[in-house]
């Protein structure tokens, strides 16, 4: 098993005592719930580099097959999935600065704004990869999404 999935699942868990810890739960405001789904869907496009660290370091043959197969069906819904993301993390930052302003000074609003950048950047080279799949392309896809993981995950814990 990867510790990538021991690392989504810690996330998971955080976010979701964030949430139901927070001073209007049950009844949370829309950009909260945009930010939730936002890094469910995150997490779950995630996962999928999960399944590829299995892959590559699982000795057994026919389960390194099963998973490849099931990666190469996921592939299209990862890259609009993807897509689904940005266009919510975005709506969620727009209500946040939109509620509140923007100000420099606040720690998970200059971490949120640098992981919104990092996932423009994401969707652009996850596209790019569909028609130039060069490994330059592909280790900044996988290393910018590392990279992203540990900026959500500063942003949810700020």
């Amino acid at each position: 098993m990867s510790k990538w999935f021991l690392l989504n699942f810690l996330l998971l868990i955080t976010v979701i005592w964030k949430v139901t810890e927070h001073y209007s739960f049950p009844n949370l405001k829309v950009h909260i719930l945009l930010g939730l789904l936002g890094v469910l869907l995150f997490l779950y496009n995630w996962t999928r580099n999960a399944v590829f660290e299995t892959i590559r370091n699982i000795p057994d043959r026919k389960v390194k097959i099963r998973l490849a197969k099931l990666s190469k069906r996921v592939v299209m819904v990862h890259r609009w999935t993807g897509n689904i993301v940005m266009a919510v993390i975005l709506l969620h930052g727009l209500m946040i600065i939109s509620q509140y302003g923007f100000t420099i000074r606040s720690p998970k609003m200059v971490v949120g704004l640098m992981a919104l950048v990092l996932m423009a950047i994401q969707v652009i080279t996850g596209w790019v990869r569909l028609f130039k799949p060069t490994i330059r392309v592909r280790y900044i896809h996988l290393y910018n999404g590392m990279v992203i993981f540990f900026f959500v995950t500063l942003h949810i814990l700020l």
